[in-house]
């Protein structure tokens, strides 16, 4: 069975060295973990290798929270087109097995909407991965409106993905245990999942797809939460004023993705509140890791095979339109200039 994998992560010895110098997200502690460090900084054939194992045939690489989401300005715009540029010269290397998610300056909108419109043409590049918060400043910002049209026209997915929370909600909601155990709530045990959903949740009830109703976003770990709180989240749609029900928008404008959770029961729960054809798998490579036997046990809980080929690849290959390119990147290529 093919497999694509949307959410796998890596990072550039750069970006971490800014944001450990910057000493203000305590969630890179968890990027630290036996040989994650390693495989973060690889692009090249141990992910290959892992792929294949995996029986994943390609992989759609992302930036490791927090990407450059909490960097300055001037160092998030230089930091992202670098990563951009590796990105793309990665793909180049593997074309017919790595795609890449851009990275967007989001600290600096005008300098994001830049961004992507440099790798508009890069064939590389097919989404964007983002997070509900740069700095103070909440994904759904009306400062932030240009990066949705022009995501929306160039027709690029926004992933968005979890981040730690601030910290005074950190202090007010994540403490009072020992550290490990605060920054494991205020994280992948419950924090990180708040936050993402509320983003998405807020990008809806700002309107945010009633004026780009092409923008497509996803959802990570069967929707942050959200998806399974949804009946109650639909409540909103009383008193927002928006073109449609708050619900209505995970038919039309939100993917879900499994985040390397392969769990049948939670698929179920899914399938309550969305479609077959809004489910994408994720391997969150290289925090997870999936193997092919969980993989294909996972998606063979589906009856009907057709149903199997959208979640393992083929809405994936839709969403973020994998058919244009053949399969086919020039080695070398750059973000940049297209050349070699």
């Amino acid at each position: 069975m093919r497999a694509i994998a949307i959410e796998e992560h890596w990072t550039s010895e750069g970006i971490d060295r800014a944001l450990r110098a910057q000493g203000a997200d305590e969630s890179l502690a968890l990027n630290d973990r036996g040989d994650i460090p390693a495989r973060l900084l690889d692009l090249g054939e141990q992910r290959i290798e892992f792929m294949d194992a995996a029986g994943i045939d390609m992989q759609i690489v992302s930036l490791a929270p927090p990407g450059t989401h909490g960097l300055p300005a001037r160092e998030a715009i230089a930091l992202s087109r670098e990563a951009n540029d590796r990105a793309s010269e990665a793909v180049g290397r593997y074309p017919t097995r790595l795609r890449a998610m851009t990275t967007l300056p989001m600290s600096d909108p005008d300098a994001a909407v830049a961004e992507l419109e440099r790798t508009a043409d890069d064939p590389a590049h097919v989404g964007i991965m983002s997070y509900g918060r740069s700095g103070d400043r909440p994904l759904d910002d009306p400062a932030n409106d240009e990066v949705f049209a022009t995501a929306a026209r160039l027709g690029r997915p926004i992933f968005i993905h979890p981040q730690i929370p601030p910290n005074p909600v950190r202090e007010a909601s994540y403490s009072g245990f020992d550290p490990t155990v605060d920054l494991a709530l205020a994280t992948f045990g419950w924090g990180w999942h708040i936050e993402a959903g509320l983003a998405a949740l807020r990008l809806i009830l700002r309107g945010t797809f009633d004026r780009h109703p092409d923008l497509q976003i996803v959802m990570g770990h069967w929707g942050e939460m959200l998806l399974f709180a949804l009946d109650r989240a639909d409540s909103l749609s009383h008193v927002a004023t928006l073109d449609r029900r708050v619900a209505e928008y995970f038919q039309t404008n939100v993917y879900i993705a499994t985040s390397g959770m392969l769990t049948p029961r939670l698929l179920r729960h899914a399938l309550d509140f969305t479609t077959v054809d809004r489910i994408l798998l994720s391997g969150d490579y290289p925090f997870h890791r999936i193997d092919a036997a969980t993989l294909t046990g996972f998606l063979e809980t589906l009856p009907d095979p057709a149903d199997r080929d959208k979640i393992a690849y083929a809405n994936a290959r839709t969403l973020y339109r994998l058919d244009e390119f053949g399969g086919a990147v020039s080695p070398g290529t750059t973000a940049a200039t297209g050349v070699h």
